[in-house]
């Protein structure tokens, strides 16, 4: 009987890490705006750098802007005519709910053609990787932190560089202690009846 309760408790352990949602901030630190003139695709590569799945979360943030999402052909054309969904809040947030290729564009056309745009591809199925390594981005328009940096010490630009990491790393950290914890409990609880 123990045994059971042990492999109960290890498979609730295994589906709470492996079906955690994560929630991304669109740009990180840097948010929802018009890219400079060289980094026209700068939101594109930013999701291109991330494995989305199904029940994961975009949150947008941005002043004097809008957040769009729209057909293939709305985002080729920065066309917003015939919207999906429509947001000017400030704080949009997006759920993922369906395999296949998200667009995401500015209502403002102006700011779209500049580059205020982003192509999202979502899976189905979250499987756990090692994370993979980055090439450097423009200390402007950085999206993650350089080595350099360090993780919340320091002053001046590298200060404060932990808060950019994705808020999907720390639900997965979360999701990973509440797995061990729960399996710890069904060991021992095996101990305890055996």
């Amino acid at each position: 009987m123990s045994h059971s309760i042990f492999i109960i408790f290890l498979f609730i352990a295994i589906a709470t890490v492996t079906t955690a949602a994560k929630e991304y901030f669109v740009g990180n630190h840097v948010g929802w705006r018009i890219p400079p003139p060289n980094e026209t695709e700068i939101y594109t590569i930013w999701a291109s750098r991330r494995r989305f799945y199904i029940g994961d979360t975009l949150r947008f943030r941005y002043s004097a802007s809008s957040v769009v999402q729209v057909d293939k052909y709305g985002f080729y054309h920065c066309d917003s005519t015939h919207p999906i969904s429509f947001s000017v809040d400030g704080n949009t947030v997006v759920k993922l709910d369906k395999v296949g290729t998200v667009y995401f564009i500015s209502g403002n056309s102006e700011r779209c053609s500049k580059g205020q745009r982003m192509i999202v591809n979502v899976n189905n199925v979250r499987q756990h990787y090692p994370p993979a390594a980055h090439p450097p981005c423009n200390q402007y328009y950085s999206l993650a932190p350089s080595p350099s940096q360090g993780y919340g010490s320091g002053s001046g630009a590298g200060a404060g560089a932990g808060a950019l990491l994705d808020s999907g790393s720390a639900v997965l950290a979360s999701a990973s202690v509440m797995a061990l914890v729960v399996a710890l409990a069904g060991l021992g609880l095996c101990l305890v009846e055996g």
